[in-house]
């Protein structure tokens, strides 16, 4: 299971691993995903043109300024749009990449390993579970965006997408089964470099934090180990996150490269780190939420399972 130093076989089976990461990540994904959709409409926001050709206010500034429009504009539970595709992503991309990273972890070292595994091979079993768990997810996160990037429209003006469900077979219909994969490049990077960061970061400051003498594995280590790893996903991730939401809600990019380059050259690098606040809100909170509840679930299964 997530944060054991050591490379043994885990104490509870696959499935209880993966419907306990499910659980965690759909629990967490349904607390903060008015946060997320602050974020995605933060990254995809480019600088405003003036009245006199000058450079305009921007229409969301800040990570609480950008939920309170939100909510003044289109009503609280725009907040929560997405959430069904989240649901359908933390289910699939949760469960695979947390469900999977203890036994590649394992993979990596070998079933007969004693000691605390090399945090060069934690970081190598994230990026990999990542990587296989959002080319599996990739299409639930493209409806997430898309249905997020969507703000207050003109009168008599109609949405691209009545729903989830609806957005999935618009995209099939409209643009061909391969768009539902549409940034998968960035995607898999983003989703491998941040799995690897909040996995392995979990694991190692757990393990490091279980070395002090008078802490023990408790709700305050799960707690400073998922701050701990919500910090580091995000100074690391933020880059690539930013360009996925572009790609994903803007079809003009043609590529990854394009996408890069052009926000460089149109909004400078800062621009890489936009929403970097409401990403740490969001990222920090969803992995102190995520944790705490998955070490809870894990222990309630691995009671069910040992009666």
């Amino acid at each position: 299971m997530v944060g054991g130093g050591g490379g043994g076989n885990s104490d509870i089976s696959f499935a209880g691993i993966f419907a306990s990461s499910a659980f965690a990540a759909c629990f967490a994904e349904i607390c903060t995903i008015p946060l997320d959709t602050a974020k995605v409409r933060l990254q995809l926001q480019k600088k405003g043109v003036g009245i006199d050709g000058g450079i305009g206010l921007p229409k969301y500034r800040g990570m609480l300024g950008t939920v309170a429009t939100i909510a003044k504009e289109e009503g609280l539970a725009s907040l929560w749009k997405g959430i069904v595709p989240g649901l359908h992503r933390q289910c699939l991309y949760g469960g695979l990449r947390i469900g999977l990273y203890e036994p590649i972890k394992n993979l990596y070292v070998g079933h007969n390993f004693v000691g605390d595994v090399p945090l060069t091979t934690k970081i190598l079993a994230g990026l990999t579970t990542g990587a296989l768990a959002i080319t599996v997810a990739n299409p639930t996160d493209l409806v997430k965006v898309r249905l997020q990037a969507e703000g207050k429209l003109p009168a008599g003006v109609p949405r691209r997408y009545s729903g989830a469900l609806n957005a999935y077979s618009t995209i099939v219909r409209q643009e061909g089964v391969r768009a539902l994969w549409t940034g998968i490049g960035p995607n898999v990077a983003r989703n491998a470099i941040i799995n690897a960061a909040e996995l392995a970061s979990y694991d190692q400051v757990k393990q490091t934090i279980l070395k002090i003498p008078g802490f023990t594995d408790n709700v305050l280590t799960h707690l400073l180990s998922g701050l701990g790893a919500g910090f580091f996903a995000v100074c690391i991730g933020s880059p690539v996150d930013v360009v996925k939401s572009r790609m994903m809600g803007d079809p003009s990019y043609t590529s990854t490269i394009d996408c890069f380059v052009k926000t460089l050259k149109n909004d400078g690098p800062l621009a890489f780190y936009k929403g970097f606040i409401p990403n740490f809100g969001r990222l920090g909170s969803w992995n102190v939420i995520m944790f705490l509840t998955l070490e809870q679930a894990k222990k309630f299964v691995k009671s069910i399972e040992s009666s």
